[in-house]
């Protein structure tokens, strides 16, 4: 075997990247009523012999109230002329702005229940399956200042959520 970049290594080089470089939306709630924000910190993996997705929310964000309130979140990835709007989507709160309809986005329903934004070319519909606050004192060789305290924001909610539906665009 050789030693190659995780960029080289296929699909999940590609997902990590996807994630890391050009972000996602999180989206929760109904159709009626949902908030979106951008992401870039998260994963997918299995547990519990299930497909999983995991997400990390600040309390403070306005997306926390709906992914708390909701059995259901989705991770909405998106070709690369959407970066603009994913970085509106990541600067303002939905509490005072309309980030779906400014976008232009439309909100979709999964057959589970779960919403997700129709001009996305990858979903990840999940249902949560586990949530926890992150523990600074379970930090490991990690310092925490640059993510939190000061200007920052709180403590990160990590939720764990079984993959049930996944679309793309053809």
């Amino acid at each position: 075997m050789k030693k190659i970049e995780l960029s080289q290594a296929g699909t999940i080089g590609d997902v990590i990247r996807r994630i890391d470089k050009e972000w996602f939306l999180l989206t929760a709630g109904t159709k009626e009523k949902c908030n979106t924000m951008t992401a870039s910190w998260g994963g997918v993996g299995v547990l519990w012999h299930k497909p999983m997705a995991t997400i990390y929310v600040r309390p403070e964000r306005y997306t926390y109230e709906f992914v708390e309130g909701s059995d259901h979140f989705s991770l909405s990835f998106f070709a690369p002329e959407y970066q603009k709007a994913l970085a509106f989507c990541g600067k303002e709160s939905g509490r005072d702005v309309d980030k779906i309809a400014h976008c232009g986005f439309t909100v979709a329903e999964g057959q589970t229940g779960g919403v997700y934004l129709a001009e996305a070319d990858l979903v990840l519909v999940c249902k949560k399956r586990y949530r926890a606050p992150l523990e600074l004192a379970n930090m490991i060789d990690t310092d925490p200042a640059p993510y939190y305290g000061g200007g920052h924001g709180g403590v990160h909610v990590m939720y764990m959520g079984e993959i049930v539906e996944v679309y793309m665009k053809d």
